[in-house]
């Protein structure tokens, strides 16, 4: 792998870098709703640094056999790096529900809280908190929880706001990469489960909600993923 002399493979997320696991749960969570692999360029902008240092970053994980990565092409996650990413994930999405559920916190300000509280829970921790909840299948952002052993399920059929027909839909996840996005999620009252009517005019996306209808940003409807509702169903 891109020359590299393999290191020994860590077998858990805990035997890996804070770094690491940070690359490892951005590079599976980018295409987890259908988005394309994403690039050395896009992981310099999610970590706040230089391409040159993502490209010695993948270089590490290539030679830990956690990545498959190769010079401008998209890197890949080996079969363990991908076990190692979705431990991250769930760590991750447990931690911002048991904010939310338990203590409180409002549901657009737990994603950073829960960066840094994932590097210091415990496989043990994080089962626990899984079973004080009720084992829930979904954060509250919308994206499904992995079960301890690694199955996840994401909602079929989702699609962008910001593509959908006009019609009814319900809500199914909003995107957490944004905070300026859950801030206006929170004004709309629009949540996953919410149902809603989609429309456009002159090219503006407009959601009608009990509470009215209000034109969303395009960075909004690009951050909301939905599923249509048939409108023959009872």
């Amino acid at each position: 792998m891109s020359g590299t002399i393999p290191n020994e493979q860590p077998t858990d997320v805990d035997s890996i870098s804070f770094v690491a696991q940070d690359y490892l749960k951005a590079i599976w969570s980018a295409t987890e709703w259908g988005d394309p692999p994403i690039t050395t360029k896009a992981l310099a902008a999610r970590f706040g640094t230089s391409p040159a240092n993502v490209t010695d970053t993948l270089r590490r994980l290539a030679a830990q056999q956690l990545v498959d990565y190769r010079p401008y092409k998209p890197v890949q996650l080996t079969k363990t790096g991908a076990r190692l990413a979705i431990a991250m994930v769930r760590r991750h999405r447990i931690i911002e529900t048991f904010l939310v559920t338990t203590l409180d916190y409002g549901w657009g300000e737990v994603h950073d809280e829960a960066e840094r509280l994932e590097h210091a829970a415990t496989d043990t921790l994080i089962d626990r908190m899984d079973a004080l909840l009720g084992f829930p299948t979904s954060d509250p952002h919308g994206d499904p929880i992995p079960t301890a052993e690694g199955h996840t399920n994401t909602a079929q059929g989702a699609i962008r706001l910001a593509g959908a027909a006009p019609g009814r839909y319900r809500v199914q996840r909003i995107s957490d990469a944004e905070a300026a996005n859950l801030e206006i999620a929170v004004t709309l009252q629009v949540a996953p489960g919410r149902v809603v009517d989609t429309h456009s005019v002159d090219g503006e996306c407009y959601l009608t909600t009990a509470e009215g209808s209000q034109a969303v940003p395009a960075t909004f409807a690009g951050a909301v993923w939905v599923t249509r509702i048939d409108p023959s169903a009872p």
